[in-house]
């Protein structure tokens, strides 16, 4: 398993010919991850509740790789199983999967029932875990895997208006670290990415009314949002072999503000 340190060079963070599961992964940061691996060698396989119109097969296949999609409901159980299975034989193999599918329902804390946690944990949490157990089966044999978990702020933060998203991020970080003690021995690395405040679609309320853009900016020492193209070195770098021996860790990437 050992490196000659002079062998060191940019192929460390090249992933060509790997092939990749994401989930949520022709829409917002999803699809950004996506592209990141694609440019770095890496055939796509996006499983998604939303159907691809498209554009996401445009953007991987013009990276030169190979795109398979997947229309799914990964709340329910035994779909997991599927997306790994279809993976393997539409590809040859799973050596890399990215839990990035989430949603996030808003309400007072007196009015956030079963309704609204139930969803959530599902697929953020659940589906995560199942397309983790499901992967490893492949992994093991092989002796080789990456698995990153997509967290948050909100996985070291309360949940102010979501209970059940901080509850399921700080879950999601736990599961990184019980696979990663478990799976650590058969060469699988498992960790976090937990982006900051980005400009998305789902933030443009709150970057669009001054006060609430203020106040987010103002505990940010990077003065900016985040764009999608920050994220996409942290997901490569913990995809290729350049972190064999991260395992574990919550990489944060939110221009500082963890650190006001």
């Amino acid at each position: 398993m050992g490196y000659d340190i002079n062998e060191f060079g940019l192929d460390f963070f090249e992933i060509k010919g790997k092939n990749v599961i994401i989930t949520g992964g022709n829409s917002g940061l999803g699809q950004t991850f996506a592209l990141a691996l694609a440019k770095a060698g890496a055939n796509i396989f996006c499983a998604s509740y939303v159907d691809d119109d498209g554009t996401t097969r445009q953007l991987i296949e013009g990276a030169g790789v190979r795109y398979e999609f997947m229309q799914a409901d990964i709340s329910i159980k035994g779909v997991p199983k599927t997306i790994v299975e279809n993976c393997v034989e539409k590809l040859g193999s799973v050596d890399i999967l990215i839990n990035s599918a989430a949603i996030c329902n808003i309400n007072d804390v007196l009015d956030f029932g079963r309704e609204d946690w139930d969803p959530m944990i599902a697929i953020n949490l659940t589906a995560s875990f199942e397309l983790s157990h499901e992967c490893a089966k492949y992994m093991i044999p092989q002796k080789s895997g990456k698995i990153i978990n997509i967290c948050s702020l909100f996985s070291f933060l309360g949940g102010l208006g979501s209970p059940a998203y901080a509850a399921m991020k700080h879950g999601l970080t736990g599961l990184t670290k019980a696979y990663a003690d478990e799976l650590g021995k058969y060469n699988i690395q498992v960790n976090g990415i937990a982006p900051g405040y980005y400009a998305t679609d789902i933030t443009v309320q709150t970057r669009s009314n001054p006060e609430t853009n203020k106040k987010v900016l103002d505990h940010i020492p990077a003065e900016r949002w985040g764009e999608r193209q920050d994220l996409m070195g942290a997901c490569v770098f913990l995809a290729s072999k350049a972190s064999n021996y991260v395992n574990g860790t919550m990489l944060v990437v939110d221009g500082g503000y963890l650190v006001r």
